[in-house]
């Protein structure tokens, strides 16, 4: 390997880390306020949106979120824990953002699904790339 491609292999593994920050922070701060906020974040939240089973539902996807956001965090099973994620990501698309469309117009709805769009394709990025180099997923891999 060039010192020119080392560079842009360490800048890569770097971009990649801070994706998973930014993905994996985002998810598990969201999964732990829909249990501190109850009201506002997770079952009256899921109530209001019409969400079926709003008292099993919501702390289930505020335990998904917790649960794969640190997986993501961590770089451990990166692949395997963006899956529930974007499924989480593409049902509050749904339920919060596209049924909003005829209430805030085309533009507001842009404008209030911008965090969702962007996380659902970071989410697509980690399921494509995985967690890089600096991740525990290499860290066990080169362990074996």
């Amino acid at each position: 390997m060039t010192e020119s491609s080392s560079a842009n292999s360490a800048r890569t593994e770097k971009a990649i880390l801070l994706i998973r920050i930014l993905v994996g922070w985002v998810f598990l701060s969201e999964g732990i306020q829909k249990f501190l906020f109850p009201e506002s974040l997770g079952v009256g939240r899921f109530l209001k949106i019409g969400m079926p089973w709003p008292h099993v539902s919501a702390p289930f996807v505020g335990g998904v979120e917790i649960v794969c956001g640190t997986l993501i965090l961590l770089g451990l099973a990166t692949r395997l824990a963006a899956v529930p994620l974007l499924a989480v990501i593409a049902v509050a698309l749904y339920s919060t953002k596209i049924v909003a469309i005829a209430k805030l117009g085309f533009w507001g709805t842009l404008h209030e699904a911008r965090t969702d769009v962007s996380m659902l394709l970071a989410l697509l990025f980690l399921l494509l790339v995985g967690g890089g180099s600096l991740s525990l997923d290499a860290a066990l891999r080169s362990r074996r």
